[in-house]
């Protein structure tokens, strides 16, 4: 790796030193886009015949991090134990195990922590957030459990790992043994209280599990204890729960209440995919236009979420400037763009278009993508595209069930049975199971399921009845309802 010119000015003249080239290896170990720089630098410290400090490898060793290369990672690692700094220099041990971690290398890192005479508390937390990272979470409580002592960053890690996991009840549990914990040693006596990173992972459950009591209360407990919501992540996460909670009125609130939230493009994405997931697609133009007077550069999420309530809002049109205006603006579109896109045009009958559009990506168009048309094709009645994307579909995923039903559908709306027929015997030939559809919604502290056409509760005939009864008032008033689902234990 060559240093780039203003680098080899700055060095000019010099007499190169540890001293001298340490605080450079460190600034180009922080930066996103120099850490490679970092190992120049380190070559030509070995090349001088220089020794390295105590403090040359933990920058390294962040510098590998960053690249996430398990190459970088274990050259590196020979050098400080050459030196005999390992295992004993606890510094450069951390910063090792993190690197390991880092570079999803969680063995390694754990053999590293167990040469570890003495570790640590950032000892232990380091090991605990590589195996959160790496999504495994058994290995993660594990380490967690044995932790001689727990500070706000172990819990923090714990929870956040079980997030990133999808174990979001697991998460909130967590955090009420975390909240326990300190009420029991009271305040100043070594409770650990969490901080605003813990409380950006509980909200991120909330919004998953879409519990709205909850995160309410995460809310309160917010306000109680003085949490500033200029705090911009903060603010963005409550936003973010309110509105995938269906609590569109409270995100806007929120929002409003934040008075940096004219400068950052996060917490304003926050806002438009919420409005645009409610189907409330000229509020989320209205929201953008706003984000402009203020000054807000848009990126790839603020025009996916834009697209996204065009689909929800029917808004062709405006579908096709933002997608021009994506281009236009230098962004690259992505697959989840055109997704978007051709599904708007295909829900509005302009099937030619979509077609044109997933024959001109760039790109091979992903299921989602081939999914929006297929729709388009079954709801438009387009067989033969129809039968086509289906077929691809399939064999994309042969083991989706909604793929063959799907293109036995296709069959049937052009009255071709004995396909149709076939395409349901070809997805029972490889096994494929038809999943129920199904719903969950928290009722009183108690998940309930929502399951299509099941009929195994207790009550089932009364629940049916009183559906029928509210269809038929639906029906009355020009909505259509499909009384199909009902609540089990």
């Amino acid at each position: 790796m060559r240093l780039p010119p203003q680098l080899l000015r700055h060095l000019d003249g010099r007499t190169l030193s540890t001293p001298l080239l340490d605080p450079l290896i460190r600034a180009t170990s922080s930066s996103p886009s120099t850490p490679h720089l970092s190992f120049s630098l380190f070559l030509l410290l070995l090349r001088s015949s220089l020794r390295p400090s105590h403090l040359t490898f933990p920058f390294l060793a962040r510098a590998a991090a960053r690249l996430a290369s398990p190459r970088l990672a274990l050259s590196l690692h020979a050098h400080p134990l050459r030196l005999g700094l390992l295992p004993c220099d606890l510094h450069v041990a951390n910063s090792l195990v993190h690197m390991y971690a880092a570079c999803a290398l969680p063995d390694l890192a754990r053999r590293l922590f167990d040469e570890i005479p003495r570790p640590n508390n950032v000892s232990w937390n380091t090991l605990l957030d590589g195996y959160a990272k790496c999504h495994d979470l058994l290995s993660a409580r594990h380490v967690f459990d044995r932790m001689p002592q727990r500070d706000v960053v172990s819990w923090s890690a714990m929870i956040d790992g079980c997030v990133k996991c999808g174990e979001h009840r697991e998460a909130l549990a967590l955090f009420e043994m975390m909240e326990t914990s300190a009420a029991r040693s009271g305040s100043g006596h070594g409770g650990v209280r969490p901080n605003d990173v813990t409380m950006i992972s509980v909200l991120g459950a909330c919004a998953h599990l879409g519990d709205l009591g909850r995160g309410r209360q995460i809310h309160r407990r917010l306000k109680e204890r003085g949490f500033l919501l200029n705090h911009l992540r903060l603010a963005t996460s409550l936003v973010d729960m309110y509105a995938k909670c269906g609590a569109i009125a409270e995100a806007l609130e929120v929002f409003r209440t934040v008075p940096v939230a004219s400068t950052d493009v996060l917490i304003w994405n926050a806002v438009i995919g919420g409005l645009a997931v409610h189907g409330m697609g000229m509020e989320t133009v209205e929201i953008f236009r706003e984000m402009q007077r203020s000054g807000v550069v848009p990126d790839e999420i603020t025009y996916l979420g834009l697209l996204s309530a065009c689909v929800h809002g029917g808004l062709v049109d405006e579908a096709w400037k933002f997608f021009c205006s994506l281009e236009a603006q230098g962004l690259r579109p992505h697959v989840e763009h055109y997704a978007c896109l051709v599904d708007v045009l295909g829900r509005a009958g302009r099937l030619e278009e979509a077609y044109g559009v997933v024959k001109t990506m760039p790109m091979e168009p992903s299921v989602s993508v081939l999914g929006a048309l297929f729709n388009a094709c079954h709801l438009h009645g387009w067989v033969e595209l129809g039968e086509l994307v289906g077929r691809r579909l399939v064999q994309l995923q042969p083991d989706h069930d909604g793929r063959y039903i799907g293109l036995s559908n296709i069959y049937a709306v052009a009255r071709r049975w004995q396909e149709a027929k076939k395409a349901r015997k070809v997805m029972e030939e490889r096994g494929v199971k038809k999943v129920p559809g199904f719903s969950e919604i928290d009722v009183g502290g108690r998940l309930r399921r929502f399951i299509a056409h099941d009929k195994t509760h207790s009550g089932s005939a009364e629940i049916y009845a009183l559906l029928n009864l509210i269809a038929v008032e639906m029906k009355m008033k020009d909505v259509v309802a499909t009384p199909e689902y009902f609540c089990v234990d």
